[in-house]
């Protein structure tokens, strides 16, 4: 499932519009889309092709209009991708990156509420040190002195 979830730069603006509003046209794709990312009508067509192709999207005819919608929640599709970024990298460097992405956001006090309970439930499993699972020269662990498993 998460294979399917592999969506590139212009899907995600695609699925975007999609979430935004339940149902969508490709002439409204189009009109929300086409100026911005300057695209021609048969690109946002053949976007919303590859979607349904991946069964991300589905479609049903009204008339002559097709209406495209999904059953996955943003939430979900975005927790899957960001998740999967994270495995990308060294174990090591995750709580690093985490505090990067939090520098780097525009964020509430709710937000930040929400962080901090987050990390508050987070020390109850927390380790004191993160060990390396990447393989032999995949990163420079053992330069710094971080064990590998």
């Amino acid at each position: 499932m998460e294979e399917k979830y592999h969506i590139t730069d212009s899907e995600w603006e695609i699925m975007r519009v999609v979430w935004a509003n339940d149902e969508v046209t490709s002439n409204f794709v189009f009109e929300v889309l086409g100026e911005k990312m300057n695209w021609k009508r048969t690109t946002v067509k053949t976007l919303l092709n590859r979607l349904l192709e991946r069964k991300i999207l589905k479609k049903r005819e009204i008339g002559n209009k097709y209406l495209y919608s999904t059953e996955y929640m943003e939430k979900e599709v975005a927790q899957i991708y960001i998740l999967g970024t994270f495995k990308k990298i060294c174990d090591t460097k995750v709580g690093k990156m985490i505090a990067c992405v939090i520098e780097n956001s525009e964020l509430s006090f709710d937000d930040l509420e929400i962080i901090l309970k987050a990390v508050e439930v987070k020390k109850e499993s927390a380790v004191s040190k993160v060990l390396c699972k990447c393989l032999k020269g995949q990163c420079n662990c053992e330069k710094n002195g971080h064990l590998h498993i």
